[in-house]
């Protein structure tokens, strides 16, 4: 098969109607060059993937992004958490003079030439993607293209791409040693094991179980259990468990009519804790005891990172925004 052919200087040229040398001293952004004509070869050259050994960063004050966020998570119980994150990047872009291009995509279908299709229509010289992880070609590309990509609710434990995310290890480990200090020493961790994110909240889980004298942790994940049956288990006494730390609110919320229902066999003081903190978790019976995410910050500072790398930072970062507890009603002491 043969190679693909790497974008030159000519090919930027031919594109904009200007010529070689313009295009170079546009690259390397001698002066004589107007902003507005270094602004387009320097779009064309992202446009094209070509490589430049000058940045590529947006000129002057002209910084626009596009951020693409997974539709169904902003039409699904995840609306609140996104709508959050959303509010936070648009607060930021405003006061960072950002033009931020928000733009609803499914997440099942992302590919990098959507994305870069996604860039090219926002005439964007970054993004912002929401939900979505990193993969080799897309982190190949950034770095190649000179397109700063940051993460938004996800990290990349490769540390090829900057990410915001919230402290999941250290959230996790929070709401698990809640439940120990009520004196649970059985607890189970109901997980999903496919996002680099949810897998931290599982290290927290098995941190604070590990570090707790007496203690054992049950871990059950969603490709093995959904949510209705391992509800059904719990019922059934099939795990030997006390509480149960739960990877997200919507599932915790889903199980909590069968635990503390009137005909529940569980015991009264049988605990449960989400995490996340979304809109519903007010609004249980009882008010589910959870991890709080600061949502609008994770926007905000998705926002500033990525402006950063438009000014030519380089560096990759991970930036985590802390969480704390909500007490609630499904924390019970353990006699």
């Amino acid at each position: 098969m043969a190679t693909q052919r790497r974008a030159n200087q000519a090919d930027i040229a031919e594109r904009l109607g200007v010529s070689v040398s313009t295009v170079s001293r546009a690259l390397a952004n001698e002066i004589g060059i107007s902003d507005a004509v270094r602004r387009d070869v320097q779009r064309m050259a992202r446009t094209l993937g070509y490589k430049s050994k000058h940045s590529l960063a947006a000129v002057g004050g002209d910084k626009k992004a596009v951020a693409l966020v997974p539709l169904g998570s902003a039409t699904s119980g995840l609306s609140g958490f996104y709508f959050g994150i959303v509010e936070g990047m648009r607060s930021q872009a405003e006061t960072a003079g950002m033009a931020l291009d928000v733009r609803l995509v499914n997440e099942s279908s992302v590919t990098l030439d959507l994305i870069k299709k996604q860039i090219a229509q926002a005439d964007a010289g970054g993004v912002l993607l929401a939900g979505i992880d990193a993969w080799d070609e897309l982190a190949a590309w950034s770095t190649e293209a000179e397109v700063p990509v940051v993460l938004v609710n996800g990290s990349d434990p490769n540390m090829r791409v900057s990410s915001v995310s919230p402290a999941n290890y250290y959230g996790a480990f929070m709401a698990t040693q809640r439940l120990l200090d009520a004196g649970h020493r059985k607890i189970l961790h109901y997980t999903h094991r496919y996002r680099p994110t949810i897998r931290q909240r599982q290290r927290g889980f098995e941190q604070a179980i590990a570090r707790t004298p007496g203690a054992v942790g049950t871990i059950v994940n969603t490709d093995e259990r959904h949510t209705r049956e391992l509800l059904e288990d719990l019922l059934a006494g099939k795990h030997d468990v006390t509480a149960a730390f739960i990877w997200n609110d919507i599932a915790a919320v889903e199980m909590l009519e069968g635990i503390y229902g009137a005909d529940s066999p569980l015991p009264r003081n049988f605990s449960i804790v989400g995490f996340d903190d979304l809109p519903l978790a007010g609004m249980a019976t009882p008010r589910l005891s959870t991890t709080q995410v600061d949502r609008e910050a994770i926007g905000r500072g998705a926002v500033r990172l990525l402006a950063e790398h438009m000014d030519g930072e380089a560096a990759v970062q991970q930036l985590e925004i802390g969480v704390t507890m909500v007490e609630g009603e499904t924390v019970w002491t353990l006699e």
